[in-house]
């Protein structure tokens, strides 16, 4: 049930066409869409128990606007951003074009429903939703004159922020716990470690290793990157519970409710999951069956700022604990957190990789991150990041 006249403008009977939408404020209509993407050198190589990686990639793209402004939304990837490109290109930009940049959430329903929908409700496809989504939250704050925090209804008070940039799975134990420990003396009370060999007893040996070093007062969690099954967590859990772990992240496979949902009734420690869950229908299913008491939506992962608030309200009215995966590298959920009524204090994941690719970069003292004050969504690429990363042969743009 589509209409089809080209291979770019395909498009189902829930997507309206352009022209039959109100365009509201002259200078709101989208003029011009352009992608592009970044390869970020990393300081060193690391590794989990799935990828190892010298480098972030950050898929852009730049919504351009009749008055003049520019709205950027990104994304994080370990490979191929020239796919969310042609999403964007190919699918999505024809339904922007000459469309209101103010119609945030009429445009997510819009591309969301698109034939693609077919082939993308997880993945390449909704990651370029949530890019687009982004953009246009960027350019509401803009033109609101604010943050998107403050456009958001958010207040400024500080959040806490827990240290991911260590305890990686390519480290020896030493190296791991010298890592870890620069990080404590460094000002930081919570850190992560990465879990997921081949051998559980070789993870159970290190967790014991760093608990030992860091002491009781500093804040561990880990992480198995979806490497476990269930023997295998059972197994280990009696060591993680020793070490007083304050949450064990992906565990077993992202789409694996059942597996999460036994292993968070039999052990007193949070299950944390959501960096590979990509819609608020899937993360309802997880909190329903109480197989996560940690959500951990990522703005780039679910459908962009729209999705992600929703996914929020979600969790707090269950009294679940809220803290991002920082895909983004913390620019965008920054805003983010701490904008939903919640009894649970926010906590956002702090990733210094891609800093010095953005304009407006983020602030963390002493543990806690600093709410930015530029308008917008702190998405904006530093031009000189740009000509410096830029990979060729990604992307294009597409103009009125």
């Amino acid at each position: 049930m589509t209409e089809q006249t080209s291979f770019g403008t395909a498009r189902g009977l829930l997507s309206a066409h352009g022209a039959d939408l109100l365009r509201g404020d002259d200078g709101a209509v989208i003029t011009s869409v352009e992608t592009y993407g970044l390869a970020v050198p990393l300081k060193r190589p690391i590794a989990d128990s799935t990828a190892a990686m010298a480098h972030w990639t950050v898929p852009v793209v730049e919504i351009r606007t009749a008055d003049g402004r520019v709205g950027t939304g990104i994304s994080g990837v370990h490979c191929a951003p020239e796919l969310l490109s042609d999403v964007i290109l190919s699918y999505y930009a024809d339904a922007l074009l000459d469309t209101s940049s103010e119609d945030i959430l009429g445009t997510w329903k819009r591309l969301y429903w698109l034939p693609t929908h077919w082939i993308g409700r997880a993945g390449v496809v909704h990651m370029a939703l949530a890019m687009v989504d982004i953009a246009l939250w960027d350019l509401a704050a803009q033109r609101a004159g604010m943050p998107l925090w403050r456009l958001l209804g958010g207040t400024q008070e500080s959040v806490e922020a827990y240290n991911t940039d260590g305890g990686w799975l390519n480290l020896t134990d030493s190296e791991l716990v010298r890592d870890l420990t620069s990080l404590v003396d460094h000002g930081w009370s919570r850190v992560k470690i990465k879990v997921g060999r081949s051998d559980w007893r070789e993870d159970a040996r290190r967790v014991r290793a760093v608990r030992r070093a860091l002491g009781d007062d500093v804040t561990l969690m880990c992480d198995a990157n979806q490497r476990w099954d269930l023997s295998t967590a059972n197994q280990i859990m009696p060591v993680l519970e020793e070490a007083a772990m304050d949450w064990v992240e992906e565990p077993f496979h992202a789409d694996d409710l059942q597996a999460h949902a036994r292993l968070q009734s039999s052990t007193r420690l949070d299950v944390a999951a959501g960096e590979s869950i990509y819609s608020y229908h899937q993360f309802a299913s997880f909190m329903a069956a109480d197989a996560i008491r940690v959500v951990q939506a990522d703005v780039t992962r679910v459908g962009g700022v729209t999705e992600f608030l929703q996914i929020a309200a979600h969790a707090a009215a269950r009294g679940l604990r809220f803290a991002p995966h920082a895909g983004d590298m913390m620019q965008v959920h920054q805003h983010l957190v701490g904008t939903v009524l919640s009894e649970v204090p926010p906590l956002v994941e702090f990733i210094p990789w891609t800093q010095e690719a953005f304009v407006e970069r983020s602030v963390v003292r002493e543990g806690l991150m600093e709410r930015p004050y530029g308008p917008g969504a702190s998405t904006a690429i530093d031009p000189a990041a740009r000509m410096r990363w830029q990979l060729p042969g990604v992307g294009s743009a597409k103009t009125l």
